[in-house]
């Protein structure tokens, strides 16, 4: 059961509860339109790009993407450079555009729900074992990149 308690998991399960919200109880709320659906498909676009430069970088420095394992390498460079946890951000990213393009407005709150959910269930434990996996290493990095952007 451990391999369901993963992100794309609960960004799958966020992204439902906002489809069927937007579709069964829309309440006759609505963003209004079609720039909704603009920011939406570029909030959806970025996130998956900030994944995918994430997973890629990290592929290209041999170590795991696996959040409940330990990587091999501290990654320092690439996207990484910029936030120490880029495929959250990006999943972040993806469930906002979606709740935008399925026009799903009592659905904000998923977003700091999960968002929520992210640190507790992931970012923390794995900030507490590069910690002790890479010591000095992570300090460094942890002074220097911020957590989420």
């Amino acid at each position: 059961m451990r391999w369901l308690d993963v992100p794309p998991v609960w960004l799958a399960g966020c992204v439902l509860a906002a489809w069927l919200q937007a579709r069964h109880f829309a309440l006759g709320l609505s963003f209004g339109g079609a720039w909704a659906e603009f920011l939406g498909g570029t909030l959806l676009g970025g996130g998956l790009l900030l994944a995918l430069l994430a997973i890629t970088e990290m592929r290209r420095q041999k170590t795991t993407v696996l959040p409940h394992q330990t990587p091999s390498r501290l990654v320092q460079s690439g996207i990484f450079s910029r936030s120490r946890n880029p495929i959250y951000l990006g999943d972040v990213l993806i469930l906002a555009g979606l709740i935008l393009w399925f026009d799903a407005v009592l659905s904000l709150p998923l977003i700091p729900v999960f968002l929520w959910v992210l640190e507790r269930r992931f970012v923390i434990p794995e900030e507490d074992r590069m910690r002790r996996t890479f010591r000095a290493d992570w300090a460094r990095y942890e002074r220097k990149v911020r957590r989420w952007i």
